[in-house]
């Protein structure tokens, strides 16, 4: 009995006990060309839909969380998991519910954002609506929420960048012209630029502005529970590809991640490691891979799995028409 204790007492913390920890490992990956169950992930309704074939596989980082000793022991002992502190992914003051609302939002964004990008890519029509005035805005009493931007002190716009990078550079203390649509009517207001609280030096409106799709037909994403901006890349790719004729994964398994912008712009996302493991083990042949994560991407590689190097969305889109010729794409 006396040496059993020990034993008892040894299994019980280890299954009662919870540690600070939690587990990061390969998750999920979804043919954003295919279908869950009967439903296409992604859905185009209003216009003909170029048939598609081959992967364009989104790829996702599987949490387990309110880990045991026990548990999160063989999670690191499995060599696929990695174990990192509770708080980078759930901070504290932030209930599991409200992190999981809040990847849920960022994941409804990258949709949009997705459709937007595409559609830029693909000279379909967008409108700049303003979303929101800030309250003591420099744009206060000037521009209203609905107003539709058309121009920016002569300069057409098109997305959201242009209108911020415009604005910073006339400067704060420029009257500067913008010609809207406001209730169906042309009308040009003239507006004085602010300080950008973080750069006084650069110009700033204080609006929020919404690329809304003009266009006859409509999108749907039909991925649920999972959270994050990360598929943007992978999204956007599929739009372009039901969109266009032709394929353009010529057919191949591809798989990646990255967040996107309406301007085509990727960006790095968490978790490449096991973003990578999880494309490998499904058959993926190439990864598409953030620039900014490639010196990470390069350190866990599988073997056989091609890692190309995407900085703008006409990078991944460049890199499809050379393997398509039979020659090699940038690669991290």
């Amino acid at each position: 009995m006396a040496a059993l204790a020990p034993i008892v007492v040894l299994v019980i913390v280890g299954t009662v006990v919870k540690v600070p920890f939690v587990a990061l490992g390969p998750g999920p990956t979804f043919n954003t060309l295919g279908t869950v169950g009967d439903v296409e992930v992604v859905k185009i309704e209003g216009t003909e839909v170029d048939p598609t074939t081959g992967h364009l596989n989104m790829t996702t980082v599987a949490v387990h969380n309110e880990l045991n000793v026990f548990e999160a022991f063989g999670y690191w002992a499995s060599g696929e998991y990695g174990l990192v502190p509770r708080a980078q992914v759930y901070p504290p003051g932030k209930s599991t519910d409200e992190v999981k609302e809040e990847n849920a939002a960022d994941f409804a964004r990258s949709e949009h954002t997705a459709e937007v990008a595409a559609l830029h890519y693909l000279d379909k029509p967008v409108v700049l609506n303003v979303a929101r005035v800030g309250e003591d805005a420099p744009s206060e009493g000037e521009l209203r929420e609905g107003d539709q931007l058309i121009s920016v002190a002569g300069n057409p716009v098109e997305t959201t960048s242009d209108v911020q990078e415009i604005v910073a550079d006339l400067g704060p203390g420029n009257s500067t012209n913008f010609l809207l649509l406001r209730d169906g009517v042309e009308t040009t207001v003239p507006v004085t630029l602010g300080a950008r609280p973080d750069d006084p030096t650069k110009g700033y409106l204080g609006i929020g502005i919404e690329e809304v799709p003009d266009v006859p037909f409509t999108v749907d994403f039909n991925l649920a529970d999972i959270g994050g901006p990360s598929a943007g890349l992978i999204f956007t790719l599929a739009l372009i590809d039901k969109l266009t004729p032709g394929e353009l994964n010529n057919g191949a398994f591809v798989a990646g991640t990255g967040t996107i912008q309406s301007n085509g712009d990727v960006g790095p996302i968490g978790g490449i490691q096991y973003k990578l493991a999880a494309a490998s083990e499904a058959g993926a042949e190439t990864f598409l891979v953030p620039a900014q994560n490639c010196d990470e991407a390069r350190q866990g590689a599988p073997d056989g799995l091609r890692l190309v190097k995407v900085d703008k969305l006409t990078d991944a889109i460049d890199a499809f028409d050379a393997l398509g010729r039979g020659e090699e794409a940038q690669l991290c």
